[in-house]
């Protein structure tokens, strides 16, 4: 199923096209936006120009083409304060039913702060902690409290960019006086209100919106790109000095800062100050930007709605496992396979924590990256491993920092071929510990992929244990093993020169090692001859590897006719 939902704010129109999976997670496929306005002179007068009707009537049927080529099941619309306060706002929806054959419904300030809070809390993921969410349009800013599931408090204040900016900023720059008279009024409104949430405790502050999007990529820092602002933290005292910077630049400064939209540089300095104020009301040290907003919460809403049960939800609950699913099922990844290397890199890892010294963070990384680590078949299996790399770091992953992303998607690209190197240019750029984190963990995927090198799930268990001077890997099957541990022999050595040390296998109920190494023991050094092999069964392990890659080159021509 396909719906899209279409936000008609004060400042922009914004429109979402999203599928529906079957398990009630969707991803958008497409988005539309035009920044018209429609709150300028609206919400002093309380009408909306004839001429900026006209506009949003034509932006809106823009959005409905758009939503009907992709052969949308619903869409869905709703309108915030400049039609809201409007006294022609029925004229309005009326026009929009008439002209474009649209319903747009008007929502009110609290339904608008429930919504964006569903919307930003679901993107970001605040698992039990509660989160304040901030979001500021041309009209309002609605503040919310509350977890991932419930919001326990919220309100929409008449604290709009566009409002404020029309009402206080009378000089270019902003003067003294002009600021004063907008944070006294910022706080007459919203102080009361945020001491009450200070006091009721908070994990994290959540700030939406393009207002929210473009201050404070500014403050984070410029050059940043549209896809690193999501889930990035900025520093109270960053914000606070952007403040300072923007409300003594005019706008013909603010129109050559580098990072910011032109179309936002006469609302920069008023927003500046509104961002700043409350957070510092609020005591934060910090606040979190999020890509999801009112548009989305639509999207939530409507499946919960119409949906019995939350599948996604039920099945899914954590924000981070199930955006990875999602992905792989976009990319139409293999589970059973998937599953069985993230279950043996899961053991690889246990059984060799005294080797590597990782905790759970990195456990939880490893198991992420060998779920995706083939997903790169969906471009082409040539060079699939570069492919998930790259999926992984565009693949709209939820729950996780940048830098998280970037690990996990080097891990899945290391799991063949070549090994890190700081040729790599997304290698290179990582820390030395998390470099570090990603030689070893990448070997791990690597060695888990031979082990289902037949794809028929034949190694069932995994232990280690130290022997003298090698690493010994007790490997339990349901049946023949064969090819698996040709393939296990053949990529252990870089996770061997890791360790230092030897690795060698055997099959449970096999010999067990021996003091020295003795070549014609089933438990054969990986290290020294990774490719030793008896003529027979390499013979019958080539002529296996050639069925089943033939196989999967099957399966992939079936994915792509799909």
């Amino acid at each position: 199923m396909r719906i899209a939902a279409i936000d008609v704010g004060s400042n922009s129109l914004h429109m979402i096209v999203c599928r529906i999976r079957p398990d009630l997670s969707f991803e958008v496929i497409d988005r539309e936006k035009d920044m018209i306005r429609l709150g300028a002179g609206t919400l002093k007068s309380h009408a909306i120009p004839p001429a900026s009707m006209a506009t949003a009537m034509q932006t809106l049927a823009k959005f409905r083409r758009l939503a009907e080529s992709h052969g949308v099941d619903e869409i869905i619309a709703a309108a915030t304060s400049a039609v809201r306060e409007a006294d022609n706002g029925g004229d309005f929806i009326a026009e929009a039913r008439r002209q474009v054959g649209l319903r747009v419904r008007v929502i009110s300030g609290t339904e608008e702060a429930r919504l964006i809070h569903l919307a930003a809390t679901y993107a970001i993921g605040t698992a039990k902690g509660r989160a304040i969410v901030i979001d500021i349009g041309g009209g309002s800013t609605e503040i919310t409290l509350g977890t991932s599931v419930r919001v326990e408090a919220g309100r929409s204040f008449k604290l709009g960019a566009i409002r404020l900016t029309e009402r206080f900023a009378k000089h270019d720059p902003l003067s003294g006086s002009d600021e004063r008279l907008l944070v006294r009024h910022i706080r007459r409104q919203t102080s009361a209100y945020l001491k009450q949430l200070r006091r009721r405790g908070f994990q994290r502050v959540i700030g939406s919106s393009g207002t929210m999007q473009a201050i404070g990529a500014l403050a984070a820092g410029q050059g940043r790109r549209a896809g690193e602002l999501r889930r990035l933290a900025v520093r109270a005292e960053d914000l606070h000095r952007l403040r300072k910077r923007l409300v003594d630049m005019t706008l013909d400064q603010r129109l050559k800062i580098s990072g910011l939209d032109p179309r936002r540089a006469d609302l920069a300095g008023v927003g500046a100050v509104l961002i700043d104020e409350l957070i510092s009301s609020l005591e934060a040290s910090e606040l979190t930007l999020s890509d999801f907003a009112l548009r989305e919460g639509l999207v939530l809403d409507y499946i919960k709605r119409n949906t019995a049960h939350i599948r996604t939800a039920e099945r899914y609950p954590d924000v981070r496992r199930r955006s990875v699913i999602e992905l792989g099922e976009r990319c139409n990844y293999w589970p059973i396979h998937a599953r069985q290397v993230a279950k043996l890199s899961l053991a690889l890892f246990d059984a060799t924590a005294e080797q590597h010294r990782l905790g759970p963070q990195e456990r939880e990384w490893l198991e992420y990256a060998a779920l995706l680590h083939d997903i790169g078949i969906h471009i082409s299996y040539e060079s699939h491993h570069k492919h998930s790399l790259y999926l992984i770091q565009h693949g709209d992953l939820r729950g996780f920092d940048p830098e998280e992303i970037k690990i996990i998607g080097l891990v899945a690209r290391y799991h063949r071929q070549a090994t890190p190197a700081k040729s790599h240019e997304e290698y290179a750029e990582l820390a030395k510990s998390s470099r570090q984190t990603v030689k070893v963990l990448g070997a791990l995927v690597r060695l888990a992929e031979g082990l289902d090198r037949s794809h028929a799930q034949v190694i069932t268990g995994i232990d280690a244990a130290a022997a003298d001077d090698a690493l010994v890997i007790r490997l339990r099957a349901k049946g023949d093993a064969e090819l698996e541990l040709w393939a296990a022999r053949r990529h252990a050595a870089p996770l061997a020169d890791l360790f230092e040390t030897e690795i060698r296998f055997e099959i449970a109920g096999g010999k067990k090692p021996r003091a020295r190494k003795d070549t014609s023991s089933q438990a054969e050094s990986t290290r020294q001859a990774p490719h030793v092999s008896r003529p027979a069964a390499r013979r019958r392990a080539d002529r296996r590897l050639r069925e089943n890659d033939a196989a999967r080159a099957a399966r992939q021509m079936a994915h792509r006719e799909r």
